[in-house]
């Protein structure tokens, strides 16, 4: 049986991760004024769901921004460059998300529809993301979504970022379930190699900017992947029938 269903945030619930793309897209311009913004967001498809460290990192050694990133340290009082990196990129994405209907023109509204019924299906339903407290907050707060859920993790709760399972150890913790009777929803490799690890069963729905990743590493089933949303809810009943069949 299928007890809780954990869903991710960034890139399940909301197209965050194509604003968050966006923003590190700006601060990579800022710093290489030659750059183009879209060659970056496409960049970011390849560490979409790491920490903000590793995506700093591999965005900072691709596209040579070390030296730039270095020569702004001391504005941010910061000891490396891909610390000054991401305070660059997070000024940007705050001002990204001063207007609330950008992240209401944003969100994805088949995950959001599953959400919704999930407690109908589900005894508890939770939320892991790798977006920081306050950050979560105000995306739920935005969507009215605060409330939906039995027990929230965050960045901040962890040591360790996804695709180490540890924090979906810990939703599956705090709603005293255990990890075979939950079900994940996620959109990225990371997210889901971290529910698979934790012993979950896990269906990815994918975005334009997960969906090649999701398929080429072959840690779900086919079946398991779903690109066309109108096909969501028809898998997750496969999913729970066959968790039922299993008990």
């Amino acid at each position: 049986m299928i007890d809780a269903m954990i869903f991710d945030l960034d890139g399940t619930l909301v197209q965050t991760e194509k604003l968050k793309a966006l923003s590190y897209a700006q601060a990579a311009v800022e710093l290489r004024p030659e750059l183009d913004e879209a060659t970056v967001i496409d960049a970011f498809r390849d560490v979409v769901g790491l920490s903000r460290r590793e995506v700093a990192q591999r965005l900072l050694a691709r596209f040579g921004l070390e030296a730039p990133a270095a020569a702004r340290m001391d504005e941010f009082s910061v000891a490396t460059p891909w610390q000054a990196y991401i305070q660059m990129r997070m000024r940007r994405y705050g001002d990204i998300l001063m207007d609330p209907q950008v992240l209401l023109r944003n969100q994805w509204p088949h995950n959001v529809a599953l959400l919704q019924r999930a407690r109908r299906v589900c005894e508890k339903v939770g939320l892991a993301t790798m977006s920081y407290c306050p950050q979560a907050q105000r995306v739920l707060e935005i969507l009215g979504l605060q409330d939906q859920f039995d027990f929230v993790a965050t960045r901040d709760d962890v040591e360790a970022g996804k695709p180490d399972p540890e924090i979906y150890r810990l939703v599956a913790a705090e709603l005293a379930t255990p990890p075979s009777r939950c079900l994940v929803i996620e959109d990225s490799p990371a997210g889901v190699e971290a529910a698979l690890a934790a012993g979950m069963a896990c269906i990815a729905v994918t975005t334009p900017f997960t969906r090649t990743r999701i398929h080429a590493t072959h840690l779900l089933a086919e079946r398991w992947i779903v690109d066309d949303p109108d096909d969501l809810f028809g898998v997750v009943e496969q999913m729970l029938a066959a968790h039922r069949d299993r008990s």
